[in-house]
């Protein structure tokens, strides 16, 4: 990609992070290389940070993102690690798509870590979720484990069909390999949304423990 390329991108990443209004991009840089942006700088909640991520990858031409922005928070927002560890507990607790007791939550210095084992790779998306908006993180690692209990064996056919039953993608473009839960994807796709709406779909096969995307975000 061009030097004027590169310059167009970021500041299509510039513009989209100024556009979007949970974001302060006033404090957020941005570069880009060939297709890759990284974003640096600082905001004042984690919630705001995943935004400017989620808003980056909306843009055209963006083929991935590292994204090394920290959070801040103001003094108001700041809160004792087992406050945070209560409310992260009881934020899950009142997900109806976590099973009762099956998270652990530990907090250090703000930073959110969950362990236990789930069936589903959703379940596993919504202990994150409750606990992503809550006062006083700086960050969250998703340490929860999935025990699926099915059987695994015709997997890769399962998200072959239902990939291709999707608007998002064109026959043959997306190679689905599996080894057991393991699941591998390859290929290309038009956006980075759509590689991820790919890996959305992989996750959703019954047996899914991890899924691998080396899927190729090809722009037209």
């Amino acid at each position: 990609m061009s030097h004027q390329k590169n310059n167009e991108l970021k500041q299509a990443v510039l513009d989209a992070l100024r556009y979007e209004p949970s974001v302060n991009a006033s404090d957020i840089g941005v570069t880009a290389d060939d297709g890759v942006v990284t974003l640096f700088g600082h905001v004042s909640t984690y919630v705001e940070k995943r935004n400017a991520e989620q808003a980056t990858s909306r843009v055209k031409g963006v083929r991935g993102i590292a994204e090394k922005v920290e959070v801040r928070l103001a003094w108001d927002l700041k809160q004792g690690d087992d406050d945070i560890a209560k409310a992260a507990l009881d934020h899950i607790s009142w997900s109806t798509s976590v099973p009762k007791d099956a998270i652990t939550v530990k907090v250090e210095k703000g930073w959110v870590t969950l362990n236990g084992h789930v069936e589903w790779h959703y379940q596993k998306d919504a202990a994150e979720n409750a606990v992503r908006g809550l006062h006083g993180i700086v960050g969250i690692s998703n340490g929860i484990s999935l025990r699926p209990q099915v059987n695994t064996g015709d997997i890769s056919d399962a998200i072959g069909h239902a990939l291709h039953r999707s608007w998002f993608f064109e026959p043959n473009t997306i190679n689905v390999s599996a080894t057991g839960g393991k699941v591998k994807l390859t290929g290309t796709a038009h956006s980075w949304q759509d590689r991820e709406m790919a890996e959305s779909t992989a996750w959703g096969a019954a047996g899914a423990t991890a899924v691998e995307n080396d899927i190729a975000v090809v722009w037209e």
